[in-house]
């Protein structure tokens, strides 16, 4: 736990799947390490583990913020439903303005 925040497991299951954006609509092509959409940068509370697909929550992820550390930009997240916080690194694919806004918080 950092910060009130899950640390991602390394029990990570590596799954390819596309997905369409809950939130916003986007039709997003999976990686196997896509876990948010890159335009909006939601997310979807399905892993208990990443990749296990296992939550019975199923909530919308709402992005609350970004720490950067280094090079990288770690996004941070809170269930909707639940309340369960955790957060990930941002993708390339990620859409930069939001970032930046969410930096602004």
């Amino acid at each position: 736990m950092y910060n009130g925040y899950m640390m991602q497991d390394k029990k990570f299951k590596r799954k390819k799947e596309d997905f369409i954006c809950q939130h916003c609509g986007t039709k997003v092509k999976g990686t196997g390490y896509t876990d948010h959409c890159p335009k909006c940068l939601w997310s979807k509370h399905i892993d208990i583990n990443p990749g296990d697909r296992k939550s019975l929550c199923k909530g919308m992820m709402e992005p609350q913020e970004i720490e950067i550390k280094g090079d990288d930009y770690l996004i941070y997240y809170k269930c909707e439903k639940c309340g369960y916080q955790h957060r990930v690194k941002s993708s390339t694919e990620d859409n930069f303005e939001d970032i930046l806004d969410l930096s602004r918080n």
